[in-house]
C-alpha cells in the first residue's frame, strides 16, 4: 500500500505543478530542490519528509492536505461539470485578486445577459 499512496501523491503534485504550466525544473528551483527530485516524487520512487512536502505545497500554493486528496480525484471518475470547473479553477488560481474579479465580473455579465429565463 505504501507504494500506492507514494505513487498517489506523486500523481497529484504532477497534476498541480501542470495545471500551472511549470517544468520539474520550474518546480524544483522555487521550491529548493533539484528537478531530478520532484521527478522521483512525481513517479513515487521517493519518500518525502513531511518538511519537504510542506515545501513543495507552499510552492504550489496549497494545502499539504491537497496532495492526499487523491483518493477523491483518482478513485471517482469527475463528471464533465466537475472536469469543467477544474480547469476553470486552475486557470484563476495563480492570477492576481485584481483578474479574479474581472473574471467573476465577465462571468456574471454573461449569464446576465445569456442565461436562460
Amino acid at each position: 500500500m505504501s507504494d500506492r499512496v507514494l505513487q498517489l501523491v506523486g500523481g497529484k503534485i504532477r497534476e498541480l505543478r501542470k495545471a500551472r504550466g511549470w517544468s520539474q525544473d520550474d518546480l524544483g528551483e522555487k521550491a529548493g530542490f533539484h528537478f531530478s527530485y520532484i521527478g522521483g516524487l512525481e513517479r513515487g520512487e521517493r519518500n518525502a519528509s513531511l518538511t519537504n512536502l510542506a515545501k513543495v505545497a507552499e510552492t504550489l500554493e496549497v494545502d499539504i492536505g491537497e496532495l492526499f486528496g487523491y483518493v477523491r480525484e483518482y478513485d471517482k471518475p469527475l463528471t464533465e461539470k466537475e472536469r469543467v470547473l477544474k480547469e476553470a479553477f486552475f486557470l484563476l488560481l495563480n492570477r492576481d485578486e485584481k483578474e479574479v474579479q474581472m473574471a467573476v465580473n465577465v462571468l456574471t455579465e454573461v449569464f446576465r445577459t445569456y442565461a436562460p429565463k
